[in-house]
């Protein structure tokens, strides 16, 4: 199973620290416990109260390891891979698992993994598998603080954006391939995704005691902080999932309930619907201008 709020980032690239500023207005900051209605927590995404995203603060390690970082990259290669991420919530009990693709062109990732390990984290371990689609490079990240998975989305998120990154940095290419390519790459992508064409959000069945929701949509900064506000926002909780950077597309898939069951059609068609408005809101307020 394959699982984005403004960055700022000098031109020149440099060894010092890239500025990757969060803002939404979300409650929501960690994935632990749940919310819900009821006085007593049930399981799932814990929402705090009277919090906001604050400015976070990417490491970039040092340009030192660059030689490692990159992998084969060819003037003469004429077909560029489209760039996968994958954070993993599902997989691993112990640990989130991200994984990284590109074609053939990921080297050892050395640097990526000092940049995460500059974020408080932990690579604890890391493999690296071909299939046809290219070179997977996995890694089982932990807190470096308490040696536990990684939840909280502001921290999945800066994970996200700081592979991401090193993306840009070391295989400039794939700039032509990432939503955050028009602002930052060398190259932006040559074709835009229309929000409203590309968005498709659909809610399984998944057992009595919990529901499948799955969201594609066009990628951009903050997305998955923001659809965890958004489910916390009509009381349903997260208990667990897998958010997917594919090119220009972001692709979440969540475990759901409420009030530790399954969701019933009526509120599967109130999530979906709270959604569907939410992701094509920002083109419309623009337009409204």
């Amino acid at each position: 199973m394959e699982m984005a709020v403004g960055m700022a980032m000098a031109p020149a690239r440099t060894a010092a620290a890239t500025a990757v500023g969060f803002y939404s207005p979300l409650k929501a900051s960690i994935f632990s416990t749940s919310f819900g209605l009821d006085s007593s927590p049930p399981r799932g995404l814990t929402i705090s109260s009277n919090k906001r995203l604050s400015s976070i603060i990417i490491p970039r390690a040092s340009s030192s390891a660059a030689a490692v970082e990159g992998g084969s990259n060819s003037e003469t290669d004429t077909i560029i891979p489209i760039p996968k991420v994958i954070i993993d919530l599902d997989s691993d009990p112990d640990a989130t698992v991200v994984e990284i693709t590109f074609g053939d062109r990921l080297g050892a990732l050395l640097d990526t993994m000092s940049a995460l390990k500059n974020l408080g984290l932990n690579v604890v371990k890391a493999n690296v598998y071909l299939d046809s689609s290219g070179k997977h490079n996995k890694f089982a990240i932990t807190r470096a603080s308490t040696g536990r998975k990684v939840e909280d989305p502001e921290m999945l998120e800066a994970i996200r954006l700081t592979i991401i990154n090193n993306l840009l940095e070391y295989h400039p290419e794939s700039s032509a391939q990432l939503a955050l390519g028009e602002a930052f790459g060398m190259d932006p992508p040559p074709n835009k995704i229309d929000v409203d064409i590309a968005t498709h959000i659909h809610v399984y069945d998944d057992g009595p005691d919990r529901s499948l929701l799955v969201v594609e949509s066009a990628d951009r900064p903050g997305l998955l902080v923001d659809l965890v506000r958004i489910v916390s926002d009509i009381n349903i909780a997260v208990e667990s999932g897998e958010f997917d950077t594919e090119g220009l597309l972001a692709k979440a898939k969540f475990h759901v309930s409420y009030r530790g069951k399954a969701l019933i059609k009526p509120l599967q068609q109130v999530l979906s619907n709270s959604l569907r408005y939410f992701i094509r809101r920002p083109s419309t307020e623009d337009a409204s201008f």
